[in-house]
């Protein structure tokens, strides 16, 4: 009965497809229902999302990319940089763990949860420690959709500057996207187009992650689906497939993705809840704060 009901709600979670909703869906899952040990989605989770992790960077064309961002990839990834490191530094200056400031810093500069769920295997990230720094991200999206179109009846942006500041001061590319939506259309290109310049720092982020968190025996050593994902990543540059495949490859990133945080959710108890501190939110919206004004100059600005 068990498997039916994990199954059907699974499905429920791929068929909203939110990322956060589906690590929630797989926490009530966990609270309400006592899961036996070694169940399959405790087992298989993390495996599920670092096979998505190849797919997406299958969908990565670093040449498109940079040709499509020129004017403005330096100083995007300057302020992708910065705000991972003032993340990073700010963290340990609060005394919030290490990997949970690195999950915190990844969702901040690059794309909130897409970005945390490609790096938490390579750190090998707790599911608490997940769970949280999704947790934040989720909450500050769903905050900026609201407010930054509600802001702009004062700022007065026009939709081009109103389009590079969502792409530069919301952290997930779906609220983005939703946020410029509510000014016209020309926003939203200019924010998919340029939030496209953060995403790709994905490739460098995964690698490094993988490096900087590696068992000291291993040398210079990567896990195996960051090979591959560096493979995917440079077979999608050299051959550029056509816009079909893309789709594709992103599809099946998607439901990786979706599934393997609703299995990591599985993992959640009641006593590792109750470990949730305040801290890492404090973290979070103390970066968010000064993001989000260095962005609006920056945009005003150039």
């Amino acid at each position: 009965m068990i498997y039916f009901i994990t199954l059907l709600v699974l499905s429920i979670s791929l068929w909203i497809g939110n990322s956060a909703l589906s690590l929630f869906l797989g926490i009530l899952l966990a609270l309400i229902y006592k899961l036996p040990e070694g169940f399959f989605t405790q087992k298989y989770g993390s495996k599920i999302l670092q096979t998505g992790i190849v797919f997406l960077g299958g969908s990565l064309s670093i040449g498109t990319v940079y040709q499509t961002n020129s004017d403005y990839f330096v100083w995007i990834s300057i302020f992708v940089v910065l705000s991972f490191a003032a993340v990073v530094f700010l963290g340990r200056l609060m005394g919030v763990s290490k990997k949970l400031s690195f999950l915190l810093a990844s969702g901040t500069a690059i794309c909130g949860g897409t970005a945390i769920a490609s790096v938490a295997p390579s750190i090998k990230a707790k599911p608490e420690e997940l769970t949280t720094a999704i947790t934040i991200i989720f909450l500050l999206n769903a905050i900026a959709v609201l407010a930054f179109p509600l802001s702009n009846e004062y700022i007065k942006l026009n939709d081009v500057q109103f389009g590079a500041w969502a792409a530069l001061a919301i952290h997930d590319t779906a609220s983005v996207v939703g946020a410029a939506s509510s000014v016209g259309e020309v926003s939203v290109e200019v924010a998919a187009t340029l939030k496209v310049a953060r995403t790709i720092w994905i490739i460098p982020l995964v690698i490094f992650s993988a490096w900087l968190y590696r068992n000291k025996n291993d040398g210079f050593g990567l896990p195996i689906f960051v090979v591959f994902f560096i493979v995917a990543a440079l077979l999608n540059t050299i051959f550029q497939p056509n816009e079909v495949i893309v789709e594709y490859l992103k599809f099946i990133n998607r439901i990786c993705l979706l599934t393997g945080l609703f299995c990591i959710g599985t993992q959640i108890s009641r006593e590792s809840l109750a470990l949730l501190e305040f801290k890492p939110i404090t973290l979070a919206i103390a970066i968010w704060a000064l993001i989000i004004p260095t962005s609006l100059y920056l945009v005003i600005g150039f």
